[in-house]
């Protein structure tokens, strides 16, 4: 029933709630609402501090002791619907020391509960983030600004969560819509047998409503908000006094994208989300494992194996992006909690990781190994491909970081082998090694071979073939056979070529330390030249 967010001060929840649906009749505006929670007059109310509290089931005079039981609580005022005088009222919640909204009496309680906690949430996810397009009572309004006329934004569920503020004439159906009221029926059976329903939940195209008098239903453009194929809501903008703008529809199309992200963070609670920046914290090292371990429930003494998953292809669309980790993120957890009841995920940049506690040594590679073929083959058949890293077991929580550190490696070293779906510390352990071998000498100019690099330099300048030759020579061991073969050249070509190679370099292969030091500089040579 509550909520917890960052809060908001009641003057910009009425700024974005306000008229038709709440009315400031006594207290402050610039108070800090934290929660909105329903109080049934057969409840008891316990503590809400710095809540709204939402009086059902009593009016007008009768509300008075429900006003100052919100009070005692600590919340930060109270909304209750007025009919008639409300001087009583009034005085409770001067006394008392609480804001008083007045409600209309014909705004449904869980219409008005949703659309605050909306603000909220908005408030919320704008301090714990850099949301830079703001809460979805903004967008609305922006959008309005844009084109011209009156929006609302609605969820898959076709409630009402935000609506722009407008002195523009609105007509019956949008008020009934924020009241919380149904639409009238015989339009609303138009818009299904026009297939306008069905166009907004299919695609991402701009339907455009045609005005109905008869209904006092003005003109309307209206847009799908989707994540990849799945529809989360609806945008609604009703035609006022002027027409669209010119730009309207195209400006339709990019709040919808906005929205997308806003709808598909706000489908987990605020308790998952605060989950989840624990276990982010507990991998990148930014929160101590005894508070992770005292706060979800585990052992900070127990072993634990990080297992660490990344989509084969980066989506750039966001809210599909962002869709596509939910469904990763969602698949692990159920995958990773039936193998580990305590299993621990998060998601950190475009990575979603498992942290599996108490898994014994001997079991890690493959009871874990097996777990982990399900999640990618259920992902897979979602139509998500996706490759998975497992590092090394350590010993306690707190030593996760090096266990997720070698689950990223391995993911960066599948990154260069596509064919690979999963792999293990254990199973790319050389390659990786090498890799960052490598890239410590591409680092240091100072580690670099003058011999290497003259090869480079003359196969560049002349068409010459020998960093590929002699690097092909080295990893067959010296068999010249097998290196030809590998070039589709024929042995005395290769044999000629080596000769040449080493007469321009002055290399002498014949020394194992310098044909070690002159074949990790010919690898670098072949990347760098790749």
């Amino acid at each position: 029933m509550h909520t917890e967010p960052t809060g908001t001060t009641l003057r910009a929840l009425l700024v974005a709630v306000g008229e038709p649906l709440l009315e400031l009749t006594a207290g402050s505006p610039d108070i800090t609402v934290r929660g909105v929670a329903i109080l049934d007059p057969d409840d008891e109310l316990g503590g809400c501090p710095g809540e709204l509290i939402l009086v059902i089931g009593a009016r007008g005079r009768e509300a008075v002791r429900y006003v100052r039981a919100a009070a005692k609580s600590g919340a930060s005022a109270v909304a209750v619907k007025a009919d008639g005088k409300r001087d009583d009222l009034r005085a409770a919640a001067e006394d008392n020391g609480i804001a008083l909204l007045t409600v209309r009496p014909q705004v449904r309680w869980d219409q008005l509960q949703t659309v605050i906690r909306e603000v909220l949430e908005g408030a919320t996810l704008a301090a714990a983030s850099d949301a830079e397009h703001g809460d979805l009572f903004g967008l609305a309004q922006t959008v309005a600004v844009l084109t011209a006329g009156s929006v609302s934004i609605e969820d898959a569920g076709n409630r009402v969560l935000a609506y722009s503020r407008s002195d523009d004439d609105i007509d019956e159906m949008r008020r009934l819509s924020i009241l919380g009221w149904e639409g009238p029926e015989q339009y609303l059976a138009l818009l299904r047998k026009w297939g306008v329903y069905q166009r907004l939940r299919s695609s991402e195209d701009v339907v455009r409503v045609d005005e109905r008098p008869e209904f006092g239903i003005r003109q309307r453009l209206a847009v799908g908000i989707r994540a990849g194929t799945q529809h989360l809501g609806t945008i609604w903008v009703q035609q006022g006094r002027r027409p669209f703008a010119e730009q309207a529809e195209s400006a339709l199309l990019g709040a919808a994208r906005i929205a997308a992200v806003h709808l598909l963070r706000r489908r987990g609670s605020v308790g998952i989300r605060s989950r989840e920046d624990l276990v982010a914290g507990l991998l990148e090292g930014r929160i101590s494992a005894d508070l992770v371990a005292g706060q979800l429930g585990l052992d900070p003494a127990a072993s634990a194996i990080v297992l660490a998953l990344a989509p084969r292809e980066i989506e750039h669309d966001r809210p599909t992006h962002e869709l596509r980790q939910l469904e990763i993120s969602n698949v692990v957890s159920v995958h990773a909690t039936s193998y580990r009841r305590g299993a621990l995920v998060g998601t950190v940049g475009s990575r979603v990781y498992a942290v599996l506690p108490e898994v014994p040594p001997h079991q890690a590679e493959p009871a874990l190994q097996a777990v982990t073929r399900h999640v990618v083959a259920a992902l897979d058949r979602a139509g998500v491909r996706t490759q998975a890293g497992i590092g090394s077991p350590v010993p306690v929580l707190g030593e996760v970081v090096a266990s997720r550190s070698e689950a990223d490696r391995v993911l960066d070293a599948m990154a260069r082998t596509p064919g690979r779906d999963l792999a293990t510390i254990a199973d790319l352990r050389a390659e990786i090694l090498l890799d960052e071998t490598l890239r410590l000498l591409e680092a240091n100019p100072d580690l670099r071979d003058p011999a290497v690099d003259a090869l480079a330099a003359h196969d560049a300048a002349q068409g010459s073939e020998f960093v590929p030759s002699l690097l092909a020579y080295l990893d067959a061991l010296g068999d010249v056979r097998a290196a030809a073969a590998g070039l589709n050249i024929h042995p005395n070509t290769l044999r000629h070529r080596i000769r040449r190679a080493t007469a321009v370099s002055g290399l002498e292969l014949g020394d194992p330390r310098e044909r070690l030091v002159c074949h990790l500089q010919l690898l670098l040579a072949a990347r760098r030249r790749g």
